[in-house]
C-alpha cells in the first residue's frame, strides 16, 4: 500500500470514529501529496522519497509553528501543533539515531573515497540516499562536515 492509499484508509477510520485532530492533519498531508502529484504531471502516485519528503516539510511546519506560539505564551496553540507533529511522525521511517547516523557517513563517505570538503556535494548526494529521511538535513550535514574535517 502506497502512501496516499495508507492516508485514504486512515481518513476514512478517522471520519468514522470522529477524530478532528487526525482528520484534519491527514486532509493537510492528502492536499499536499495532490499538489505534488499536479507538479509531477498527474502520475497517480508520487514517489516514496517525495512524499517522504513532503511529510518531513509538514513536520518541519508544525514543529515551528509550536516554537513560535510557545515564544509568544500560545500554550494552547502549541499543543494543538504538537499534536499534528506526533501524528504526522506516525507516517515517517524511525529516526537515526546519533551512533547510526555516524556509521552511515562513516562507511558511505569511506565507499565513495570522499576525504576532503571539496567532496562535500557529492558526499551529501551519497549519504542522503542512504538516509532517506530518518534525520534532518542540517544532522546530516553537521555529521558529513564532521568526517570531512572541517567540524
Amino acid at each position: 500500500m502506497d502512501l496516499r492509499q495508507r492516508i485514504d484508509a486512515d481518513i476514512k477510520a478517522a471520519m468514522l470514529a470522529r477524530d478532528k485532530d487526525r482528520l484534519n492533519v491527514l486532509r493537510a498531508i492528502k492536499s499536499a501529496l495532490l499538489l505534488e502529484l499536479t507538479k509531477e504531471g498527474g502520475d497517480h502516485q508520487v514517489s516514496d522519497e517525495a512524499g517522504l519528503r513532503i511529510l518531513q516539510k509538514l513536520l518541519k511546519q508544525r514543529n515551528e509553528a509550536a516554537a513560535i506560539y510557545r515564544q509568544q505564551g500560545r500554550d494552547d496553540m502549541a499543543g494543538e501543533e504538537e499534536t499534528q507533529a506526533r501524528i504526522i511522525e506516525g507516517y515517517l521511517p524511525a529516526p537515526l539515531g546519533a551512533a547510526e547516523l555516524d556509521a552511515l557517513v562513516k562507511e558511505t563517505l569511506e565507499g565513495i573515497g570522499a576525504k576532503s570538503m571539496a567532496d562535500m556535494g557529492r558526499a551529501m548526494k551519497a549519504v542522503n540516499e542512504k538516509v532517506a529521511g530518518r534525520a534532518e538535513g542540517s544532522v546530516v550535514a553537521a555529521a558529513v562536515k564532521k568526517w570531512l574535517g572541517a567540524g
